[in-house]
């Protein structure tokens, strides 16, 4: 727990569950579309499912998946299984069979926790064996004492979740996590962005994108209220709008698409949130055309532009906005987080300081996750011996990002290093192009992608420009070698499950 002095001395995060429940124990912790619970009603349903996989499977430090629609009876699930000594998955009910059928594949086939409404489709599951359900957890006796036996022998190494992500591949890999690098994260983001009980969350992310680690954990160790907005009125942003003021929402970290997509639709001048006083963001580049739009409409809220992969646990950089920007300009991404440490790798993995010189991002700190699951190959390329650390065993983790300082001292991203290329003898960044296009008037999204087969750069855009004139705005704005050699106008960009856009999507689209 938490020090007289303030120390924090935490090995598991069920720790910050039983303090709110003590502190504010009829407090709402979640509202969903279906019900509100509090915090003494949250742990008392998770104490139950740890209590009933402790007595049904005698399970530790295994994988429990947990496939339930986004509500908050996945944070009662993550809590139970966290409290049985176990790590959990989360598979949500509207991801494709095929994808769920490898992610089991890697677990082994765990431990599926889901309630009576979807058991039979997880009994048609590839390998499922043992599957049980919220309601007969609820509804069987809890022994406190079993599991507190078992959350003693956590200590903060253990892991707590595994989720999975696709990346630029498509083939989801599972990221192992530990609950003392979600400590670390957690007390970070409370104290640098001063949440407490009073802070309101509007969730977006899905629980098995690792953006909602900030609202689901932070909420927990503060006694905050989140609300887990419906998806529904992502596409509709007048009523999305509406929503977050009638229930006096201050706090929001969503993917820059979906501020994107509310500002693009003209929404923001149509309803104001007056309670509305923390924008942050995270996932993929957030355009300055549509961002300056947000801060003209709330300039006294504080912005925070936060990166990282799932790799790191979520955020290991972040830049609190100070200062105005061009639309044509790109957000830097900051400074490392506490308790991390950045720095940038050129092709021969010599440290890069000089302004402007692009490196590759790598990290190393608590924050990292202790590799894939069950994949030791793609454990072994990202999770690497720190080259520059010849005397011991250090381990750091090479994000594939490539990024640059700028004259203040502040890490600027300028693309993957997959999205590098080289064409007709120049070196170009697919996202130094981008950033380019998200300035013109008329584009409202817009991604660039390179065709192996045909050589050229290939824009997907949406907007009310035509592909002439996009393309002529652009050459006063980047080189003639890096104009597209061709655009495509979208009527609307295809989001992944984690609402970035679709990059892999794209690329097949090249084929058709």
């Amino acid at each position: 727990m938490i020090s007289q002095d303030g120390e924090v001395k935490m090995k598991s995060v069920t720790e910050y569950l039983d303090h709110s429940a003590a502190v504010y124990p009829d407090k709402i912790a979640i509202v969903d579309q279906y019900r509100s619970i509090t915090f003494k009603d949250l742990r008392k349903e998770a104490l139950h499912i740890a209590s009933y996989i402790i007595r049904h499977f005698q399970l530790f430090h295994r994988p429990v998946c947990f496939y339930l629609d986004k509500s908050a009876s996945c944070i009662s699930a993550m809590m139970g299984i966290a409290y049985s000594g176990n790590f959990y998955t989360p598979i949500d009910t509207k991801m494709p069979q095929a994808r769920i059928e490898k992610i089991l594949e890697t677990l082994e086939n765990p431990v599926i926790l889901t309630d009576k409404a979807h058991q039979e489709k997880v009994r048609n599951f590839m390998g499922v064996t043992d599957v049980f359900c919220l309601e007969d957890a609820f509804q069987e006796p809890c022994e406190e004492s079993a599991v507190y036996e078992k959350v003693d022998k956590i200590i903060d190494t253990d892991v707590l979740y595994v989720l999975f992500t696709s990346g630029s591949t498509g083939t989801p890999k599972g990221v192992i996590i530990g609950h003392r690098s979600v400590i670390d994260y957690i007390e970070w983001v409370v104290e640098t962005f001063h949440m407490d009980a009073d802070t309101v969350f509007g969730n977006q992310a899905p629980f098995y994108f690792d953006n909602s680690i900030l609202d689901i954990y932070s909420m927990l160790k503060t006694g905050a209220t989140m609300y887990i907005i419906p998806q529904m009125y992502f596409a509709f942003p007048i009523k999305l709008l509406e929503y977050m003021q009638k229930n006096l929402i201050n706090t929001i970290f969503w993917v820059p698409s979906a501020l994107c997509l509310v500002a693009n639709l003209r929404a923001l001048p149509k309803r104001h949130v007056d309670s509305l006083s923390k924008i942050l963001f995270c996932g993929e580049v957030m355009p300055n055309k549509q961002l300056n739009q947000w801060r003209r409409e709330y300039p006294d809220a504080l912005y925070g532009n936060l990166y990282g992969p799932t790799e790191i646990t979520d955020v290991c950089a972040a830049y609190i906005v100070d200062r105005n920007f061009r639309d044509d300009e790109a957000l830097p991404m900051g400074k490392a987080c506490r308790n991390t440490e950045i720095f940038l790798l050129d092709e021969n993995d010599r440290l890069v300081n000089a302004p402007e010189k692009e490196g590759e991002l790598c990290v190393r700190g608590t924050c990292l996750a202790y590799g894939y699951y069950n994949n030791p190959e793609k454990t072994k390329a990202a999770f690497v011996q720190n080259p520059l650390n010849h005397s011991y065993s250090e381990t750091i983790y090479r994000t594939g990002d490539l990024v640059k300082y700028n004259e203040r001292g502040e890490l600027v991203y300028i693309c993957r290093k997959d999205y590098q290329i080289k064409l007709m003898g120049h070196r170009i960044e697919l996202g130094e192009i981008e950033t380019a296009a998200s300035a013109v008037a008329g584009v409202t999204q817009n991604c660039c992608v390179f065709d192996d087969r045909r050589q050229k750069i290939v824009m997907f855009y949406t907007g009310s420009i035509e592909e002439k004139g996009l393309s002529t705005s652009l050459k006063g704005m980047i080189p003639d070698y890096m104009i597209p050699g061709k655009f495509i106008r979208l009527k609307i960009m295809p989001l992944n499950l984690n609402g970035k856009m679709d990059r892999v999507l794209l690329k097949q689209k090249l084929e058709e």
